[in-house]
């Protein structure tokens, strides 16, 4: 493999990876922490650990990360977490 090739491989797995979307979970006053795990793990397919984890840090720090990849993986698991009445975004 050439230099070049090995360049070009390299861009296009980088590009690759920064296709992956996130889903942004934010605080709000209205949600309980029990409310927002069960949420998490329902729609996020999270262990019981890890929603609590994010729980927390949407709970001091506003917002968290709580799921990455595809958009069209993303998707319907976002639409899950906002029917369940919590604030989520895609970015």
């Amino acid at each position: 493999m050439s230099i070049k090739e090995k360049v070009l491989e390299e861009v296009d797995v980088l590009t690759r990876e920064k296709r992956n979307n996130e889903i942004v979970l934010y605080n709000d006053d209205v949600n309980t922490f029990d409310h927002v795990i069960n949420s998490l793990i329902a729609a996020c397919e999270h262990t019981s650990e890890q929603a609590e984890q994010c729980s927390i840090l949407v709970h001091y720090k506003g917002k968290c990360i709580v799921k990455t990849g595809d958009y069209d993986d993303l998707k319907p698991r976002c639409s899950k977490l906002l029917q369940a009445g919590l604030s989520a975004e895609i970015i």
